[in-house]
């Protein structure tokens, strides 16, 4: 029987769902290092896995099934039909599980630092024995230095302590009972059913899943699976190398569905009236351009995490300034508005343009600028 998952929603409600199971012993907390980059194009679904966090922690022992299960659950209750996925640990476990037996439920799947098979199984009673017997507490220093190598603990202590806190936060039998899961984790044979585009992310330095044991084998058996193994990484790589993660992920899903993703982007910065309009225009000769830069520019480029939209807006700006392209100018001053600048910083992008673009660009930059926001204001 399924559980309720506690769950934190970040992103825009109509964007393309995206759950994030992480690490046996942590939260999702686990995944503050990715929420603000994966929520700027998906809406992220971060998940307490059952015996973790705020989620309930019947008696284990626990299976891959009651795990995935309960994500299935968290699905229905959230009316999705299909989500990406995105899991870490025993959260990329539960991953395969359901890319093997509920296929039709996951559009992509991004794999992190996982196993088919842990094994030996003797490892996990033995495990989940010590935290039932002496609490999480006795496993946190061992487990926490698996999950970083010594350089980056060494140079990142507070967030050593944050991470060791979540394992001994999380309740003794819901660790025990999810280390009964991973003790009968094995998908091996398989991965070969596994339908939805999979990125499989590996740390070279990884004492728990080490990259050519277990990731290599995944992205070996998987048809199509893409292979990336982290330099200097050891386990818990979407913390110490997050904006190399977050672009992973945000790339792999995004090429999923391009031409959906720049459709969501440029509505949401060029506002819904702007996109009716040009789509009502659009006929078989200029169709292919619409769909180059539906998939080009705003599905590929606009939806990368480097930069936030603010900054991308300023760019445009100066450069829509430096071309000379006026036509497009008062659409884009729109659209800064809409990704958060104020007319003050509108007005700063065109000051720094006069001094590098010239007097007379900026000069008419302004105008046609203030043309925008008096129009705003009338129709306010």
């Amino acid at each position: 029987m399924s559980v309720d998952l506690h769950h934190v929603v970040s992103g825009p409600a109509d964007a393309p769902p995206l759950v994030l199971a992480g690490s046996l012993g942590t939260t999702h907390r686990m995944w503050e290092p990715q929420v603000d980059a994966l929520s700027a194009v998906f809406r992220v679904i971060r998940v307490d896995l059952r015996g973790h966090g705020a989620s309930p922690a019947p008696e284990g022992p626990y299976s891959m099934a009651d795990l995935g299960g309960d994500v299935l659950a968290l699905l229905d209750r959230l009316g999705i039909g299909r989500a990406h996925y995105v899991g870490l640990s025993i959260g990329g476990m539960v991953g395969q599980w359901l890319a093997v037996h509920a296929p039709e439920r996951v559009d992509g799947l991004v794999l992190l630092a996982t196993s088919p098979h842990m094994g030996p199984a003797r490892n996990w009673r033995d495990r989940a024995a010590l935290a039932r017997d002496q609490g999480t507490v006795a496993l946190a220093d061992g487990v926490v230095q698996r999950w970083f190598t010594p350089a980056f603990a060494s140079e990142h202590p507070h967030d050593v302590t944050l991470l060791r806190d979540q394992i001994v936060d999380t309740p003794d039998e819901g660790y025990a009972g999810c280390c009964g899961a991973i003790e009968h984790h094995d998908v091996r044979d398989d991965l070969h059913r596994v339908t939805a585009p999979t990125l499989v992310v590996a740390g070279a330095d990884d004492p728990s899943t080490p990259a050519e044991e277990h990731g290599a084998l995944i992205a070996e058996r998987v048809p199509g699976a893409r292979f990336v193994v982290l330099e200097g990484a050891a386990h818990l790589l979407s913390w110490s190398h997050a904006a190399r993660v977050n672009t992973l992920i945000t790339q792999h899903l995004a090429a999923i569905d391009r031409h959906g993703a720049g459709t969501r982007v440029r509505r949401s910065v060029l506002g819904d009236a702007h996109v009716d309009r040009a789509e009502a225009r659009t006929s078989a000769f200029t169709e292919p351009f619409q769909d180059l830069i539906t998939r080009y520019a705003w599905g590929e480029v606009w939806t990368r995490p480097g930069l936030d939209r603010r900054t991308r807006s300023c760019m445009v700006l100066t450069a829509l300034v430096a071309k000379g392209h006026w036509d497009e100018l008062a659409l884009h001053v729109r659209a800064a508005l809409r990704n958060g600048l104020t007319p003050d910083e509108v007005g700063e992008v065109f000051l720094q343009t006069a001094v590098y673009c010239g007097v007379p660009a900026a000069n008419k930059a302004f105008a046609i600028a203030q043309g925008v926001f008096d129009e705003d204001a009338k129709e306010a």
